[in-house]
């Protein structure tokens, strides 16, 4: 099977995932367990993790981008798999987090308000738009077409740094106004 077949198979998942992802955290996020008549504590705890493991994907996507760097591609596989893993235990916390709390707004005021909005808002975006860039990236990975693999990740490593760097952002701004 050529590489360009071997990621042709992918394609199909590639697109599902990338619409259902966003949908299904989008869906899940506004529903909350206790409408179904499910008596759960607020799970008020998660944000501070999850922002730290946002904190730690980016650390992890630098020394992924060194390693490959220095020409260790075992060890930029590892660090991959991993930020991939980081990003979709994320996923799971912040899904968990909003079904059980009520979603805090921001309380700043003045220029400071702007800042958090756009922080936020093209946090949201890129968080969306990067999912089919880690995917298409990494079946090149696996399907061993190394060359179409480094083009994209030229655009995803800077888009997945945004989303894992501004996530850490938004939840310190926000922090002080969790109750």
């Amino acid at each position: 099977m050529s590489t360009s077949q071997a990621s042709k198979k992918y394609n199909i998942w590639i697109v599902i995932l990338s619409i259902v992802i966003p949908v299904v955290v989008a869906i899940l996020s506004q529903l909350k367990l206790q409408d179904f008549g499910i008596t759960v504590e607020p799970l008020s705890f998660l944000p501070p993790i999850y922002a730290i493991i946002n904190g730690i994907t980016a650390i992890i996507l630098v020394m992924a981008l060194r390693a490959i760097k220095k020409g260790n591609r075992q060890l930029h596989e590892r660090l991959i798999k991993i930020a991939i893993a980081l990003s979709v235990s994320f996923l799971v916390m912040y899904v968990a987090y909003h079904m059980t709390s009520d979603s805090t707004t921001y309380g700043g005021e003045g220029p400071l308000k702007y800042v958090y909005y756009a922080i936020l808002i093209s946090h949201i975006l890129l968080s969306i738009i990067v999912i089919p860039f880690v995917l298409i990236t990494y079946v090149r990975a696996i399907t061993n077409d190394f060359v179409r693999h480094k083009k994209i990740a030229k655009i995803t490593f800077p888009l997945w740094l945004y989303v894992a760097v501004t996530g850490v952002i938004v939840y310190i701004m926000i922090s002080p106004y969790y109750s």
